[in-house]
């Protein structure tokens, strides 16, 4: 064949082979397995317990949502949450898993375009003389040299593993903000507990020194004749019983402070200081805005999570069938082999080689297709998992409605009883001073007016309490923080 004929010949096989390589670009825009589609849950279209809750209104906005805690006006409140979205632990460790989602999206996306290596060495080698009586000469060799190759995603598979990696980025980014959620409802719950337990110490304390009056005056009217040693035993065995009660509450109380310290990433002693002063339990604020059900799809940060979950497990299927087809990919490589170090860079001395492989597992016992069904498996898990996610979601919610609604019956209850009791306890004492009435009534009238007060502290702690549960079921609270460490949340 002539030197003309040969360059027909590479003439056409370039005009061929640039035809099949855009062929392969353009198949390399399809990529195998099923495309994610949102899921679609069925919602109630109202809350049940909303439309007797006269402090709900949908209509408030939803910014109100979003920093919840500061309808309480409460400025150590705001101030823990803020300390505690800034130090917890909790959030640290979650938008660490961010930077991790992240970097291994960047190790997918690396699968998407060429490698090249570079190497080196350097041989000393003497072959054998056979037993002969010469000896074989010894030889250097030197090479140096570089190596690439680029598996073409052709059915999609590396475009697969990159949109998983998307999708488990956005579940590391919804994690983090259901810990958000979680954190502030946290901590509002424990503050609350502890100004609960403030005021049910305050009460205690109060009805502790009229309760050691009464026995007093017990014992003098005992002492003059008045009245029998019974009634002395009723009213130190009442006094005991309320003293009892304080030290229980005085533990619970610094618990409480040392759970704020640690999710505030401090010492459990640290807000002993600044906590130890009692203060009001926080009023829970008329109205919250709860909207419809449909919000939680989009709100709640543990839904999102799971649809982002499935979105990953779908990708994944694409990339567990891609290993039915061929994988191809172009190689080459260039380099420098001499015998000599002087020689090594001489153009005689370079060697090259490109040219396309391809590899294709055409038997392997079934396992790439057990594997696609464990891929399909795990995404049906995840879509059962969001379901139960939404499900959940709205009972909380409800939850949180019809326990606010009996609470707020029970308090007004509660309220007529301590009036009651303390207008009891002050006629029975008077009455009994005036020796109109036994001790009885007034051990009776006191110890009601003791548990009626504590009761009372205890249905104001439990109102706010159940709203805290009610703004986290509806998911609010994470937009307050999008910043994390290395840049936004987003």
């Amino acid at each position: 064949m002539t030197a003309t004929s040969y360059c027909h010949v590479a003439t056409r096989m370039r005009a061929t082979a640039l035809p099949l390589f855009l062929c392969l670009l353009c198949t390399g825009g399809c990529a195998v397995g099923p495309d994610f589609v949102r899921p679609q849950t069925a919602v109630p279209d109202a809350w049940i317990g909303a439309t007797t809750m006269p402090t709900t209104q949908p209509s408030m906005a939803e910014s109100d949502l979003q920093r919840w805690w500061a309808a309480f006006s409460d400025a150590k409140l705001t101030s823990l949450i803020e300390q505690a979205f800034s130090s917890n632990l909790d959030l640290r460790l979650a938008t660490s898993r961010i930077r991790q989602a992240r970097a291994s999206r960047g190790i997918a996306v690396s699968g998407i375009g060429p490698t090249v290596d570079a190497s080196g060495s350097f041989r000393r080698s003497q072959a054998s003389s056979g037993g002969g009586d010469m000896k074989s000469p010894t030889v250097n060799n030197y090479q140096v040299g570089f190596d690439a190759g680029w598996e073409i995603d052709i059915f999609g598979g590396v475009r697969r593993g990159i949109e998983a990696a998307d999708a488990e980025v956005q579940a590391s980014v919804e994690n983090r903000r259901d810990v958000l959620v979680t954190l502030a409802a946290e901590v509002a719950r424990n503050y609350v507990d502890l100004r609960t337990y403030q005021q049910r110490l305050a009460i205690a304390r109060k009805n502790l020194e009229a309760q050691k009056h009464s026995a007093e005056l017990t014992r003098k009217r005992f002492e003059g004749g008045f009245v029998s040693g019974l009634d002395v035993a009723n009213a130190d065995a009442l006094v005991a019983t309320t003293e009892a009660a304080i030290p229980l509450l005085e533990s619970s109380a610094r618990q409480t402070i040392y759970t704020l310290s640690v999710l505030l990433d401090r010492e459990p002693g640290a807000l002993v200081p600044e906590l130890s002063e009692a203060a009001g339990i926080p009023a829970a604020p008329p109205a919250a805005p709860v909207g419809v059900p449909s919000d939680l799809l989009r709100r709640r940060p543990d839904i999102r999570l799971a649809e982002a979950d499935i979105h990953a497990a779908t990708a994944q299927i694409g990339v567990a069938a891609t290993d039915l087809f061929p994988k191809v990919a172009i190689n080459g490589s260039v380099g420098w082999q001499a015998a000599n170090s002087g020689d090594l860079f001489n153009p005689l001395s370079r060697f090259w080689s490109l040219g396309p492989s391809v590899t294709w597992n055409l038997f392997q016992s079934g396992r790439t297709l057990s594997n696609i069904e464990v891929q399909k498996a795990l995404q049906e898990q995840s879509i059962l998992t969001y379901r139960k996610t939404v499900l959940t979601a709205i009972q909380e919610v409800e939850n949180a409605l019809i326990a606010s609604v009996k609470e707020q019956e029970r308090r007004r209850s509660l309220q007529a009883a301590v009036a009651a009791n303390r207008k009891a306890a002050d006629l029975a004492t008077q009455l009994y001073t005036e020796g109109h009435t036994d001790f009885l009534n007034v051990l009776s009238a006191q110890r009601s007016l003791y548990s009626s007060e504590d009761a009372l502290a205890q249905s104001t702690q439990v109102m706010a309490v159940e709203l805290i549960a009610l703004y986290k079921a509806l998911g609010g609270g994470w937009e307050e923080v999008q910043a994390v460490a290395g840049g936004q949340e987003r």
